[in-house]
């Protein structure tokens, strides 16, 4: 069983900063393949950006387009813990940010049926 914690949500003005983190508790290993996805009022559960462990010392990342190039993921396994660095933030970025994790397969990007372990969620919204 994996519990994933979220939290650094807050407010932040457009063209801020933010970051988020995510700890992963009830295991000694980070999921290999963790991600984040944010659902913003009446809209489905989208992926954001995730990761997938390739070795003991390299990592794959994946973005959604319209976060690339202003989000970073990352992860750092000694600590149990993903980030995502959000900078440039948009209006549109405003959302609850939920960090997922799959029990099987490899693909960051996937759909949110087919992750297994999920965040409660960290608020995040962007003021004008």
């Amino acid at each position: 069983q994996v519990q994933l914690v979220e939290s650094g949500g807050g407010l932040v003005q457009t063209g801020g900063s933010l970051r988020l983190s995510c700890a992963a508790a009830g295991r000694t290993v980070m999921p290999r393949t963790i991600s984040w996805f944010r659902q913003a009022p009446g809209k489905e559960r989208e992926f954001v950006a995730g990761t997938r462990q390739i070795d003991a010392n390299s990592y794959y990342t994946d973005y959604a387009a319209s976060v690339e190039g202003r989000f970073t993921v990352s992860r750092d396994n000694a600590k149990n813990t993903m980030y995502l660095q959000m900078n440039s933030v948009k209006f549109e970025d405003t959302a609850v940010y939920y960090c997922a994790a799959r029990a099987v397969g490899v693909v960051p990007n996937a759909r949110p049926d087919e992750y297994d372990y999920w965040g409660q969620g960290t608020q995040v919204t962007v003021s004008s």
